[in-house]
């Protein structure tokens, strides 16, 4: 019978994700050449070849590709004996791990604790970090985190093979406008309403991609009058009277004097919000009962429409 070794397949997934030795290295604390020689080692147990020469770098053969395709349902039913097995060991509290974009953790992550803290049974103890939908993917891959919330724009397809999706909530986005501005009365609002005004919104990253994808669809392309990336900076700038900007409503709680937030009568666009678990560790009571909270959170979250 071939020999299977998880270690190495672990490796193989890695060098597939990562693209380059030097890369899954890295991302392993690893030297190139101790990945190399496992890959080898690897390719002479299941006797045929893994890799193959493309200039510089190394490809995975179709023989690598057929065995990584087996391989993901042994990663997956690997996280639901772990899953088990902490449940065992620590009962049903356990310990989870969240990496969240900064909105959310307020809005959804918080109030998901507080619910379980004033559930009967103890709640699992939650860990949480800051994190952006690349970097959260990543700890989520590496194991260092149990579960990644972030925008359904950025999370990986439903397709892959590494990760189970449940949806949360749609957010609708709001418009920040100065106090004194022409529209702030107005009695409906468009977007395209605001073709010809300044904006505020980050030079690159998903911020930037929604705003200006959002102007797009309503018909213009937004003039970026200032870069910004936190809501701290963004309404302080609309408050002045720098500019107008688009607010997810999760974020809308910092409230300013002389900042209107407006809701957009017929073109609202809307960010969808979604968790992540390594696929078969959404089977662990402690992830279960967190992603259970979430859920709850996110249907009854008081300012924003939910997903069909």
């Amino acid at each position: 019978m071939t020999e299977w070794d998880v270690k190495k397949l672990r490796i193989l997934r890695t060098l597939r994700d990562r693209g380059t030795v030097t890369a899954t290295a890295e991302a392993l604390l690893m030297t190139p050449s101790a990945v190399s020689q496992q890959l080898t080692n690897l390719a002479k147990q299941l006797g045929v070849d893994l890799l193959e020469a493309q200039g510089r770098r190394v490809r995975l053969t179709d023989a690598a590709h057929l065995v990584l395709r087996h391989a993901e349902a042994v990663f997956a039913q690997l996280e639901r004996a772990e899953a088990e097995l902490t449940g065992y060991l620590r009962g049903e509290a356990g310990e989870v791990r969240v990496a969240a974009f900064s909105t959310a953790v307020p809005a959804l992550v918080v109030p998901a604790v507080r619910l379980l803290r004033a559930g009967e049974r103890p709640g699992p103890d939650v860990r949480v970090r800051e994190a952006e939908a690349a970097q959260a993917y990543d700890l989520l891959t590496a194991g260092e985190v149990d579960l990644a919330l972030s925008l359904a724009a950025h999370a990986p397809t439903a397709r892959d093979p590494r990760f189970r999706l449940f949806p949360l909530l749609a957010d609708p986005l709001d418009v920040a406008l100065p106090a004194d501005h022409p529209l702030a009365g107005a009695p409906a609002l468009r977007l395209a309403d605001l073709a010809a005004d300044r904006w505020i919104f980050g030079g690159s990253g998903p911020w930037s991609e929604i705003t200006t994808a959002a102007c797009e669809a309503a018909g213009f392309v937004p003039e970026q009058a200032h870069s910004a990336a936190g809501w701290t900076a963004i309404l302080a700038l609309v408050e002045a009277g720098m500019g107008v900007a688009l607010v997810p409503r999760m974020a809308a709680r910092e409230r300013r004097e002389d900042v209107v937030m407006r809701v957009l009568e017929t073109d609202r666009p809307r960010r969808h919000v979604v968790a992540a678990v390594r696929h078969g560790a959404e089977s662990g009571p402690a992830v279960a009962r967190i992603l259970a909270a979430l859920t709850e959170t996110a249907r009854s979250f008081p300012e924003t429409v939910q997903q069909n």
